[in-house]
């Protein structure tokens, strides 16, 4: 006797839809749950069997798949723009067959479900397994990941302190060196010696200006930390030495990539990090979207701020980007740039070896 449990949750800030479904799809249980430890805990003991357990991935999905796990046969976080109840993704005749067809096969093609809210709608797509599920980082790497999140927005408002101050000077009339403005000897000799700079002003400039150093030094503290980090130090050490990888990067790759075994292939990664535009065909019709929204945004801006400096630090880059620009788009040959530097992350990372400039052998002619 089949005893499996299929639970699918809705999960909110507050509170969780639960809808329970056996193996053939009947209707077992609906509930609404706290949002809270013990509630679930004590949702998931009152019942017997295998239980498998699925969510969209949103803010709460790292710490309740977490909980569920050991209490689990199944957690399956599924990615919410991509399960069968949505429509969208790449889209062509020849995956538009495959979702037809899997939707025909697993009865989600019928108006009529078991439930009336989302969780049971979910439910019954693990147990139909029609959900594609979501990458889950370990632990250890989510927390380091945390860290230099935190870092990008402490540099966020670091330049936004910046910006301040000269908005504060432009307002005033106050005429300066641009370059030099954000130096501490310089700000310091403006402050002590421009006349049209008075008291109140120069207050809020003072207060921006220790703002700044303040977040500098956090920024820098939590930059060390983590170069510094048993877990990561070998691995960011191999990836920086690619040409234009700094320390950054090299983090950013690491923390947001996590498992590199998980991409089957480069393609796969361009995909993930948004270096790369949809497909829309249909018949003889295609059409190519801009860079993809659907992508980690931390490594899509990093990877484009570090191949917009690539060229400089490297000739394969640079011939790279000289090729490309030629086509007439620049922002074209910067995302070559990046999808390349894409190419050389991967290698690094699984080959666990540094990087080489495999140099080509040119014989004399005959």
């Amino acid at each position: 006797m089949n005893d499996a449990k299929y639970i699918g949750l809705d999960v909110h800030q507050a509170t969780i839809s639960a809808t329970v479904l056996d193996s053939t799809g009947k209707l077992l249980m609906e509930s609404i749950l706290e949002t809270k430890a013990a509630t679930i805990l004590q949702f998931v003991h009152g019942l017997r069997g295998s239980l498998h357990v699925t969510f969209e991935e949103g803010t709460c999905a790292h710490w309740l798949h977490d909980l569920l796990k050991p209490h689990a046969s199944q957690v399956v976080v599924c990615d919410p723009r991509k399960n069968a109840l949505l429509k969208t993704g790449n889209k062509n005749d020849r995956i538009d067959a495959r979702k037809l067809a899997d939707l025909l096969r697993s009865g989600l093609l019928s108006p009529v479900y078991h439930g009336e809210n989302d969780a049971s709608k979910i439910c019954d797509c693990l147990r139909c397994d029609f959900l594609p599920e979501c990458y889950m980082a370990s632990k250890a790497i989510r927390e380091r990941r945390r860290t230099l999140r935190y870092r990008n927005l402490l540099v966020r408002q670091m330049v936004q302190m910046k910006n301040k101050i000269a908005v504060l000077l432009m307002e005033a009339g106050v005429s300066y060196n641009k370059q030099r403005l954000h130096k501490s000897g310089y700000f310091r000799e403006l402050l002590a010696t421009n006349p049209e700079i008075d008291e109140g002003l120069c207050s809020l400039l003072r207060l921006c200006r220790e703002t700044v150093v303040r977040l500098q030094r956090t920024e820098s503290a939590l930059v060390r930390s983590l170069e510094g980090d048993a877990l990561l130090r070998d691995r960011v050490e191999r990836l920086m030495t690619i040409p234009a990888v700094g320390p950054i990067t090299a983090l950013t790759w690491a923390l947001e990539a996590g498992d590199i075994q998980r991409f089957l292939s480069i393609k796969k990664a361009i995909s993930y990090c948004g270096l790369c535009g949809a497909e829309k065909s249909s018949a003889n019709s295609v059409q190519r979207t801009p860079i993809s929204k659907q992508r980690n945004k931390h490594l899509q801006t990093t990877l484009i701020e570090a191949a917009k400096m690539a060229p400089r630090y490297s000739p394969e880059l640079a011939l790279l980007y000289d090729k490309e620009r030629k086509k007439g788009n620049a922002n074209r040959a910067t995302l070559a740039v990046a999808r390349k530097l894409v190419a050389y992350l991967m290698a690094v990372d699984r080959g666990q070896r540094n990087f080489q400039v495999l140099q080509a052998a040119h014989q004399p002619a005959a």
